[in-house]
């Protein structure tokens, strides 16, 4: 079975979740199973293996998940980016807009150095909002975006097109 295949076939549909007219793409089942998880983590580091990652950014929270595999595989340092109020010390915020509303996420500004290479890494990919907010964040703190990395892209959804100018965007899988 081709790789992706296999990853595909341990991820699941929940219609209606989380609010009615949403598939949720659930990757839990892909979580339990030890090599389909190894075999994520390979197919979301390889293309950035050789570029000298610093820190890989990891969007809270399932992007946690993937965030400190994948620094671990790149012998890189691991930095949370996270939702309103989860942070002790001084953070920055960023702004993004969501279906209803908007929210921010939040970094410490002590956590990225100027000029450290670093990789940004969530789970899914869907309007770009959350990873656009990222990148500034990023962007903010002086650091170099190397590149953006998801494990599952939402390609009807076009999030690809808020993250032009930051970098290779890369997904392993696509829907």
């Amino acid at each position: 079975m081709e790789q992706t295949a296999r990853l595909k076939s341990l991820i699941r549909d929940v219609t209606d979740f989380p609010k009615p007219g949403i598939v949720f793409k659930d990757f839990t089942p892909m979580l339990r199973d030890a090599g389909a998880l190894a075999l994520a983590v390979e197919l979301m580091c390889n293309p950035f293996r050789a570029k000298g990652i610093d820190l890989v950014i990891g969007a809270e929270s399932r992007g946690f998940i993937f965030g400190t595999a994948l620094a671990r595989s790149l012998s890189a340092g691991f930095v949370p980016v996270r939702k309103p109020g989860k942070l002790p010390t001084k953070t920055m915020k960023m702004a993004y807009e969501l279906e209803y509303g908007s929210d921010h996420v939040e970094i410490h500004v002590d956590s990225i150095n100027p000029g450290q290479r670093v990789l940004l890494v969530d789970d899914l990919l869907a309007t770009g909002g959350t990873m656009e907010a990222c990148c500034k964040l990023v962007q903010s703190l002086q650091g170099t975006i190397v590149g953006i990395t998801v494990l599952i892209e939402l390609e009807a959804l076009r999030g690809r097109d808020k993250l032009t100018g930051f970098g290779p965007v890369h997904s392993v899988l696509k829907y």
